[in-house]
């Protein structure tokens, strides 16, 4: 089973909006949850982070004011809601988790999903 599921990319123009969705199986346990970013060419990014015990979350200095991360913990889903997309935004994204304390960078994170495509365009 495919410990987490991203779903919500898609092609936008410059200034849209997209929500992100990533559903995370019953069988992990995740104190950091995040979102990464990959661009054709370049490193693996990350964009936001969230604790989910206290809530607690970081971001990018690239996205800050327009993303916002969030979990439902009901649903066992994290999000992230992306406003005021740029053409430079575009690339893969990607939801992770880990069971231990965590920030922004990937080799902190050891559960992964298959990634979902977000294209801005200008």
């Amino acid at each position: 089973q495919v410990p987490l599921v991203e779903s919500g990319g898609g092609s936008v123009q410059a200034g849209g909006s997209l929500r992100l969705s990533c559903a995370a199986s019953g069988n992990i346990y995740n104190r950091c949850m995040g979102w990464f970013r990959q661009a054709p060419g370049k490193e693996r990014e990350g964009v936001a982070y969230i604790n989910t015990r206290i809530g607690s979350s970081y971001y990018a200095d690239s996205v800050k004011g327009r993303f916002t991360i969030s979990k439902d913990n009901t649903k066992n889903t994290l999000y992230l809601q992306m406003n005021s997309l740029k053409p430079e935004d575009t690339g893969m994204f990607y939801c992770a988790a880990t069971q231990w304390l965590a920030g922004l960078e990937a080799g902190q994170y050891n559960y992964w999903g298959q990634g979902t495509q977000v294209t801005v365009s200008s």
